[in-house]
């Protein structure tokens, strides 16, 4: 990986002194600021949004003692010192992503177990193939939107990685196609910082709930509702929120990461696609820094001192590139990095995030067999953001397909059940025969028909 001379690189807050964890200057080079980081100790303060001060875990042993260590670090945000003082900025970006939320991803013991239990029994109850046959059905649709025109040319992470998850996703739950339509919206919108995009979010996943009531069905929706921790509506909601949210976009990162590492010049031909994965995982983590902790009392780690209810963001990127186990990462395993999480707290989903990943990467190389990437994998732009580290853009290049002439093609598409037609609401009825048309899981979903 490439490390500039980082004397002076990171830019610094004017007046806390803490090197910024957003913007340009952190985006254009993130490994630079995480060395510098390093250099300071197992932890260093930062700001990870303007006003919003944590303390950064950059060490592998530290991360991982503090992902076991439930006793001394918990993960309700309720206990944050500044939030609670005033002291972070209202309309402050970081408040969607560390503010509390009744979900397992905010709980601690007893109230963690349950809504953990019933998250990895919904999804436990996934069929592997089915989730494989929906992932290529899905990538099947989305390659053929954009490799039959505008000259071999395309933009993988908006055309292809961004919204193949997306789709994957909106069947899983068991979503109808106008909920489908507006799932996709909100959780797009909440990443791109849309206003209303959670409301638009909470309303969708609330008419998916209460039709689910009438009408249950073989999907993870269904299953969270039944389960036999008894959840209620509004802590299924927020279930899904934080199935989405970390489902979507990490596994939209990875995919676009991994599919320009083997597409790069550098790659070793002949190392399989899990490689490609498994080396994105490692040392481009899709969720950067996340996973905020609260010490129970003042804790020493290193030199510094981190007071109780300050809170501790480990950093999943800075972690897995520690210089003191990445000479050791085969000896480690494949599956010794981070990048889900660890302790009780890890990612519930990893094993189906990692085959949709993998698919969806094989999905293309294989619908594409000549694709090239435009831009060498060292010169890619990365999004400013602390939270995921993804590419911004992905060109591609590759020998158009020919369409076949007289619904071949469509006659040949796998079919998939039809999910059941939802009432509009009066407010959009004027406008929903363009939002079926529009939409993009209606349009998946008419695709998969032939229509």
């Amino acid at each position: 990986m490439h490390h500039p001379d980082i004397q002076g690189t990171p830019s610094r807050c004017p007046v806390s002194g803490n090197v910024e964890l957003y913007g340009k200057g952190f985006g254009a080079d993130p490994e630079a600021h995480y060395a510098y980081l390093r250099s300071l100790g197992p932890s260093a303060p930062v700001d990870i949004a303007p006003g919003v001060e944590v303390e950064l875990i950059t060490s592998y042993d530290a991360a991982l003692a503090i992902l076991h260590d439930t006793a001394t670090f918990v993960r309700d945000s309720r206990r944050w010192n500044a939030l609670n003082e005033g002291r972070v900025p209202e309309d402050s970006p970081a408040l969607p992503m560390m503010g509390y939320r009744p979900n397992a991803l905010f709980s601690d013991g007893a109230a963690h177990a349950r809504l953990r239990q019933a998250v990895t029994d919904s999804l436990a109850a996934v069929d592997e193939l089915q989730l494989v046959r929906q992932t290529k059905q899905s990538a099947e649709y989305l390659i053929s939107q954009f490799s039959s025109d505008r000259g071999g040319r395309a933009e993988l992470m908006a055309e292809y990685a961004n919204q193949l998850p997306l789709l994957v996703f909106s069947d899983l739950f068991g979503c109808p196609p106008e909920i489908g339509d507006r799932v996709i919206v909100g959780i797009t919108g909440i990443f791109d910082g849309t206003p209303d995009a959670d409301q638009v979010l909470a309303e969708a996943l609330s008419e998916l709930i209460a039709l689910k009531h009438r009408r249950p069905g073989p999907d993870v929706t269904t299953r969270l509702m039944q389960h036999s921790a008894q959840l209620t509506d509004e802590e299924v909601l927020h279930q899904l929120v934080t199935l989405l949210s970390g489902g979507t976009t990490p596994l939209a990162a990875a995919i676009g990461t991994s599919s320009a590492l083997i597409l790069d010049e550098s790659w070793q031909p002949g190392l399989p696609v899990e490689s490609a994965v498994s080396q994105a995982l490692w040392n481009y983590a899709p969720i950067a820094n996340y996973a905020t902790h609260y010490p129970t009392r003042d804790v020493e780690l290193g030199e510094r001192i981190i007071k109780a209810n300050d809170p501790v963001v480990i950093s999943f990127a800075a972690a897995n590139t520690d210089p003191r186990i990445a000479q050791h990462n085969e000896q480690l395993g494949s599956k010794a990095h981070i990048a889900f999480g660890a302790g009780p707290h890890a990612c519930p989903a990893k094993d189906p995030a990692f085959l949709v990943a993998v698919t969806a990467v094989e999905c293309l190389l294989n619908q594409l067999p000549d694709v090239e990437v435009c831009t060498p994998f060292d010169a890619l732009e990365w999004a400013p953001t602390p939270w995921s580290r993804t590419l911004v853009t992905l060109p591609v290049s590759f020998t158009p397909s020919i369409p076949e002439i007289g619904g071949g093609a469509a006659e040949q598409r796998p079919s998939a059940p039809v999910p059941e037609q939802v009432p509009m609401p009066a407010q959009r009825q004027e406008t929903g025969k363009a939002e079926k048309k529009g939409g993009l899981f209606s349009r998946f979903l008419a695709w998969t028909r032939g229509e």
